[in-house]
């Protein structure tokens, strides 16, 4: 039986930003896609979402005494 990645407690939540929501995060930031942080194809956890070349996710972490930040990556 295999484990999903997601599923594991210290992992954060991984989604893949559809084609718009790209866009407008891009608008957003001021920034051309190739300036994100990038995360590679062949990472567990891309591979687990099914990311191709050129998705971008979106990570969120929760923290007690943080809160919740969301961080992007660039899939390369």
């Amino acid at each position: 039986m295999k484990v999903k990645l997601q599923d594991h407690i210290l992992v954060p939540k991984h989604e893949i930003l559809s084609e718009e929501e790209a866009r407008e995060l891009l608008e957003t930031l001021g920034v051309k896609e190739e300036e994100l942080p990038k995360i590679r194809v062949d990472d567990p956890i891309v591979k687990e979402l099914g990311a191709k070349r050129g998705n971008i996710i979106r990570i969120i972490r929760e923290d007690e005494l943080v809160g919740v930040s969301i961080a992007y990556r660039l899939v390369v």
